[in-house]
């Protein structure tokens, strides 16, 4: 019975952080889409985590702003009172971070000192350790990236930023199922594992494609919907050859580059639909019984797409935030739902099929 106690309050310390990982990737979206992530150019280690109080205060912060490229190519006209509205979401966002930090390390410091964990749980809270790391040093290389030359973050060091804190996030959920329970999945057919090996690929793969959308302002260049600029494969697509510098470097100054990643955007999401559709009908044909949670799967996906397109159509002059950051919200369920099919699905022939 302590045990088990013991294991209980170790389980809800994991997804109290899972829920927290969660919540910061969602800030970090917000951040992004209100154009907020370059508006602390400083960032001091104690000092940094006090609000700004009083005129002289904001100003100072303001004045570091103004010497920044965005400030000086896009915002010009920018007021005090606007700038506080962006400063407020990047402070959320990082002090945000300094609370999972505390939110995580004192406890684990604590489970150690009354010796809860075994060997195996400290190899793998040390791991998320590392990877939380890893993820602030992509953030502040993200933010370095757009405090020289150009007026936004580079959209593919956002998109790693991003991919990373997904793994984050799918590692420590993987860390609550060990640590829950031990299981082991009943025997499978190699096609269901493999589509969803599959399915997880493709949908870290849509994630960051998502990052990459959201850097560019993507949705911006084609808000239309089924087709793109009119067609169904844009004209950019047969010309990628020869638009590599719209497509990495100079995407701001372009459509180009934006086009030809919505585009493969959408057709990695047709993709994963259709996965979808074929791995509920491989469940149901192998066991010959309603899944619910591969329904579930089914449901969550139907819901992605339905947002997904909602905000592509409506991004007319800007992307509309909370669609967007809801549709971020629904791609990253939508993997720890596929993980946990993997990881935790448990699939019996039925008697009648011999």
């Amino acid at each position: 019975m302590i045990f088990e106690r013991k294991n209980k309050i170790i389980v809800l310390w994991l997804w109290l952080g899972f829920a927290m990982i969660l919540i910061q990737i969602l800030l970090g979206g917000i951040t992004r889409l209100t154009g907020s992530g370059l508006s602390i150019t400083k960032w001091d280690i104690v000092t940094g985590i006090v609000f700004p109080v009083g005129e002289q205060k904001w100003n100072y912060y303001f004045d570091l702003y103004k010497q920044t490229p965005q400030f000086q190519k896009i915002n010009q006209d920018m007021n005090l009172e606007q700038f506080k509205f962006i400063f407020f979401w990047e402070y959320f966002h990082r002090l945000w971070a300094r609370l999972m930090g505390l939110v995580f390390v004192i406890p684990f410091l604590f489970f150690l000192f009354k010796k809860w964990l075994d060997k195996t749980a400290i190899k793998r809270l040390i791991i998320v350790v590392l990877l939380a790391a890893f993820v602030a040093s992509l953030g502040w290389i993200m933010v370095a990236s757009g405090l020289t030359q150009r007026p936004w973050v580079n959209a593919y060091k956002l998109s790693f930023h991003l991919l990373a804190a997904v793994l984050l996030l799918s590692y420590l959920y993987y860390t609550i199922i060990k640590t829950q329970e031990v299981f082991s999945i009943k025997s499978r057919p190699k096609e269901i594992n493999g589509l969803l090996l599959i399915l997880i690929f493709l949908t870290v793969f849509q994630i960051f494609l998502g990052g990459v959308m959201a850097g560019m302002k993507a949705g911006l260049a084609a808000p239309t919907w089924p087709k793109i600029q009119g067609n169904w494969i844009p004209d950019q697509i047969y010309q990628l050859t020869s638009i590599d510098n719209y497509l990495f470097t100079e995407y701001e100054i372009s459509h180009t580059g934006p086009v030809v990643v919505q585009f493969f955007h959408r057709s990695v999401a047709y993709l994963i639909f259709a996965l979808i559709i074929w791995f509920c009908y491989s469940v149901f044909k192998w066991s010959n019984r309603v899944q619910w949670k591969v329904l579930g799967l089914l449901m969550i996906c139907l819901f992605q797409v339905f947002i997904g397109i909602w905000t592509v159509i409506h991004c007319i002059g800007y992307i509309p935030l909370w669609p967007a950051v809801i549709h971020q919200l629904f791609g990253i369920l939508l993997l720890i739902y596929i993980l946990g099919l993997y990881f935790r699905f448990e699939l019996v022939k039925t008697n009648n099929q011999g």
